[in-house]
């Protein structure tokens, strides 16, 4: 069974600086919606419908993102996503944006809360939304950002 899900798409003028890079916040935003593509995809719910359904949904604390290789106007990246921790409230998933030879353009860390719109507060994940995720998580070497993206940048060097 597959747990890493993957999109490719194409690089547009309006996403790069001047010089034809594509801007810094630019990564997230064609990483977060590849993401959503993915849980709709492969999960079987859009956040929409899954916060309208429960009441509740994921809210990030916190995002950790690294720069590797620059990615140029009108190119074709990969971009792959696949949670790599959970727990009963928290998850981290990790997105990479690829080029055409596989190396790795940028690595992002996503770490979301499982959050109840009525209450405001976080709480535990119902047992069949652990499950789920549970179902899709990959075991990963690395357990700190820091050590996954020397990995990659020296995964890179090879290439």
């Amino acid at each position: 069974m597959e747990k890493e899900f993957s999109s490719t798409v194409k690089i547009r003028f309006a996403d790069c600086d001047p010089i034809g890079h594509l801007n810094n916040v630019k990564y997230l935003e064609y990483m977060l919606n590849a993401r959503e593509d993915h849980v709709e995809q492969n999960y079987g719910f859009t956040y929409e419908q899954y916060t309208r359904e429960t009441g509740c949904t994921w809210v990030t604390i916190q995002n950790e993102i690294a720069y590797l290789k620059e990615v140029r106007y009108n190119s074709t990246v990969d971009i792959t996503s696949k949670t790599v921790f959970v727990d009963d409230i928290t998850a981290v998933v990790e997105l990479l944006m690829k080029d055409e030879n596989g190396r790795v353009n940028a690595v992002f860390w996503l770490t979301v809360i499982y959050f109840n719109m009525k209450t405001r507060r976080a709480e535990k994940m119902p047992d069949a939304t652990l499950e789920k995720f549970a179902h899709f998580l990959v075991e990963i070497d690395h357990k700190t950002f820091k050590e996954r993206v020397a990995f990659f940048r020296s995964q890179n060097k090879t290439k």
